[in-house]
């Protein structure tokens, strides 16, 4: 999608000076993390065809009840610690080190466990990470090869969010979310998004979000017609209810 170029935010009309500065035209980044499949329900019998399935209910029972420990490695396998032994669990591949699975070829505990774990959000999926919201530091989980700069469910936004902008207090279409820090991000100006006076008390280690003002839509003139702007994340902020 194309969009034309905008005049520096110095030439700019006085109704935009405490706006955010203007993004250089590109194709924004999208996060969308491969899903993860929840352990499928057994019919009437496992691998082998003579295990019934109340069997399978067993097993699933103790995966969902029994103590065990599950951590991430970094080759996207999982750990499993139990009263029983430690064994690793490839999730994506429906493998563990289990007697049960390696030697019987059930479909195991330790692989039900941590199916439910990553289903429950627990763990991160094997195709992701442990990473730190830019904004308040907790915890998510983001794509596994995923640099850049990453927010939490919290602060996230989506395209076609409507968000206030904490230096105007007006109202904000969300057009992409990037990765990119505030202060590696460059605007058409070159100049990165944390040079900005109006960005200064917000951090440079944002990720940056790309938006339009809602005053600019109008009928006939559609969010795509509209002039961008870049803000570091936490200057937007959900609208006040009421």
């Amino acid at each position: 999608m194309t969009h034309p170029r905008n005049s520096p935010a110095s030439t700019a009309p006085e109704p935009d000076a405490g706006r955010a500065a203007p993004p250089a035209e590109r194709t924004p980044k999208r996060r969308v993390p491969d899903a993860v499949d929840e352990v499928e329900s057994d019919g009437g019998t496992e691998s082998d065809g003579g295990t019934e399935s109340d069997d399978a209910d067993d097993r699933s029972t103790r995966a969902a009840t029994e103590e065990m420990t599950v951590r991430p490695l970094r080759d996207r396998r999982y750990v499993v610690e139990t009263d029983g032994g430690t064994y690793v669990v490839a999730l994506d591949a429906g493998t563990c080190t289990c007697p049960d699975h390696a030697i019987r070829g059930f479909r195991c505990k330790h692989l039900r466990r941590v199916a439910m774990e990553v289903t429950a959000g627990s763990v991160p999926a094997p195709d992701e990470r442990v990473g730190v919201c830019a904004v308040c530091g907790a915890e998510t989980f983001v794509p596994l090869d995923a640099g850049g700069s990453h927010l939490c469910a919290r602060h996230e936004f989506a395209p076609g969010d409507v968000v206030r902008d904490r230096e105007t207090d007006e109202r904000v279409v969300v057009v992409a979310v990037t990765t990119e820090r505030a202060d590696t991000y460059r605007t058409e100006e070159d100049r990165r998004v944390d040079e900005y006076a109006t960005n200064a008390a917000y951090g440079a280690h944002e990720p940056v979000v790309e938006a339009v003002y809602v005053d600019a839509v109008r009928p006939g003139r559609s969010v795509s017609d509209c002039r961008r702007y870049a803000f570091p994340a936490s200057r937007l902020v959900r609208p006040r209810r009421g």
